[in-house]
């Protein structure tokens, strides 16, 4: 509760903090008041299509996401159970890695066109290198000595293996790869978005843009950083203590 009231009074005082700037400061155009970006926001959501627009954004990150996480963490489990593989394709992962998802949107519309499909290309892209390098992290940290018991009490070196043992053991680095693959995601998205077409925040940021509609603007901006926040303390977070509690992790993490 403290921690609560904390941020609301954080927040006020920004809000006032914000007011006073554009007042004394006199920005204009160039960046909104906290009247004008409200105004902004009730205008996009009951007459505009600022709401169709987040959720057009949200379908797209979430295919990219679970897509992203899928092939990741298969790519990360190759890595670290297959030494040739790892030294192979997994140095190329390294290379890959640095490069922005972004570049690849010139590829993306030649093989994809102009559509959600190369949107949701990208933003996977975005996303997949980190998770695999995390979960390659977390699988190659896992005691030899968890696996030898493992073995010894019946799991085999299969599936059941990898379900009951490794993914659990490898959980801690594997939500900090789903955090930062969540973050990667957003950033291909938008980046994605400003180009291609098709309803979405992204284009909605770059149709203000043409108008100079900053209030718009910060509007996107605003709904980004909100739901970033949000699904990182009600999803994330709660997965990782719930994980962290069945298997009796918790007191490791503190």
């Amino acid at each position: 509760m403290n921690t609560a009231f904390r941020r609301i009074v954080f927040l006020i005082i920004l809000v006032i903090a914000w007011e006073l700037g554009y007042r004394m400061f006199q920005w204009g155009w160039k960046f909104p008041s906290p009247i004008q970006t409200y105004q902004a926001f009730y205008d996009g959501f009951t007459k505009g299509n600022l709401l169709e627009a987040t959720l057009s954004s949200l379908r797209r990150l979430l295919i990219s996401f679970v897509l992203a996480i899928g092939i990741g963490t298969l790519l990360g489990f190759l890595f670290a159970r297959f030494r040739y593989f790892d030294e192979t394709f997994g140095f190329l992962v390294v290379a890959l890695q640095t490069v922005p998802s972004i570049a690849w949107l010139p590829f993306a519309i030649i093989w994809f066109g102009l559509n959600d499909t190369s949107v949701i290309f990208i933003t996977t892209i975005g996303a997949t290198w980190t998770m695999s390098m995390a979960s390659r992290t977390g699988i190659m940290n896992i005691s030899t000595i968890h696996l030898r018991a493992a073995r010894m009490m019946g799991t085999g070196s299969g599936f059941r293996m990898f379900f009951q043992v490794m993914l659990p053991a490898a959980f801690p680095h594997l939500i900090t790869g789903v955090r930062v693959a969540w973050a990667f995601a957003w950033r291909a998205l938008t980046a994605g978005e400003l180009i291609a077409r098709g309803l979405g925040l992204g284009q909605t940021l770059q149709d203000s843009r043409s108008i100079g509609d900053t209030a718009t603007i910060l509007c996107v901006v605003i709904i980004i950083a909100v739901i970033g926040t949000l699904s990182d303390h009600l999803c994330f977070k709660r997965l990782e203590d719930r994980i962290m509690l069945r298997y009796g992790l918790d007191s490791a993490k503190r």
